[in-house]
């Protein structure tokens, strides 16, 4: 995946010239908060299977599956604080 995606960001990223950039600051900040909840949302989906699949054979599993599922969220998290923080 990072394959695919790393080609259209370089050629984003290096385009432009020095009085109209390829990419404003605006445009940065957006491109990396939707990269972060790109790859958050493809770390989620192996960790809620597996969480469901644990929880349906043991229910006390439930609590630590629901940390483990909301984890990567925090990236996306983070990544709108800095946004608002730069």
């Amino acid at each position: 995946m990072i394959e695919t995606i790393a080609p259209v960001v370089n050629t984003v990223l290096q385009e432009g010239t020095s009085s109209s950039p390829a990419l404003t600051a605006n445009g940065a900040a957006a491109l990396a908060v939707g990269l972060a909840a790109l790859g958050s949302g493809y770390a989620e989906r192996g960790i809620g299977s597996a969480a469901v699949g644990a929880i349906a054979e043991d229910d006390s599993l439930f609590g630590q599956g629901l940390i483990l599922t909301v984890l990567p969220e925090t990236l996306v998290i983070l990544a709108l604080v800095v946004v608002f923080v730069v």
